[in-house]
């Protein structure tokens, strides 16, 4: 255990892609909880996850740059830049588009992150060379499909070239967590923080070289959710002492 981050066993409950947007479909049209409200429990487990396991608890001064795609990985990370920027962080965000392509939600958390003055300019502006105590990823999310091209794979290869850790959000960038394929190219991150419940192709064999220590972090699914009879699962509370838990993938002895 890292900071206050409990573990819990690997044998939780793990869903495939299909599932994961099927749950998504329930919180918002069963649950009403809409993806803002998602996304910003998202990012906050993220902010947690970067202060405790990278940033000494203290993200006060620290340089952190902040990698976002168009989605709702990208909205998260968002969520998390100006998280880290209020607990003292110096944080720069960095766009595989222009904002006026960016999905609805994530478009407006890109405007509270502008209007809080953190600095926003294009993937391309990314510095050679460039050194930080921390890089987020969230270039890309589960819905990969291909491998990433443009200048997301720009953005990808920048960021395993990068001098510090890299922390990515829900999946590394370039990881299908249909299949479990590692496309070409794959954020070779330190921690992956996914969300809501492990994703079967994080587990994969070629994913074990690209995500690093897995963390799992609450985005406030109703554990009755998991019981509907589209998906057919069990009912999960992993989440009753931390919204963020790491997930002990040692093998046992």
């Amino acid at each position: 255990m890292r900071g206050s981050i409990p573990t819990v066993a690997l044998d939780v409950l793990k869903i495939d892609t299909p599932q994961m947007i099927e749950v998504d479909r329930l919180m918002i049209e069963q649950y009403r909880i809409e993806l803002i409200q998602m996304m910003e429990n998202a990012g906050r487990c993220l902010a947690i996850v970067a202060r405790e396991r990278f940033l000494g608890q203290d993200p006060q001064g620290k340089k952190v740059a902040v990698l976002a795609g168009t989605g709702g990985n990208g909205g998260g990370a968002l969520v998390g830049a100006r998280r880290l920027h209020a607990w003292g962080a110096q944080v720069e965000v960095y766009l595989t588009k222009a904002p006026d392509q960016m999905t609805p939600v994530p478009a407006h958390q890109l405007q509270i992150v502008q209007r809080m003055g953190i600095p926003v300019q294009p993937g391309s502006g990314l510095p050679a060379g460039g050194c930080y105590d921390l890089v987020l990823d969230g270039v890309l999310g589960y819905s990969v499909k291909g491998d990433p091209y443009g200048l997301a794979a720009e953005m990808i290869r920048w960021c395993n070239a990068a001098a510090g850790p890299v922390l990515s959000l829900d999946t590394p960038s370039g990881l299908d967590l249909t299949s479990g394929a590692v496309r070409t190219p794959t954020v070779k991150a330190d921690a992956t923080l996914t969300l809501a419940m492990p994703k079967k192709g994080l587990f994969s064999r070629g994913a074990q070289d690209v995500v690093g220590d897995l963390f799992l972090g609450d985005i406030s699914v109703p554990p009755e959710l998991y019981e509907a009879p589209s998906l057919g699962l069990k009912s999960v509370n992993l989440f009753r002492y931390s919204d963020v838990v790491q997930i002990d993938t040692a093998p046992s002895s």
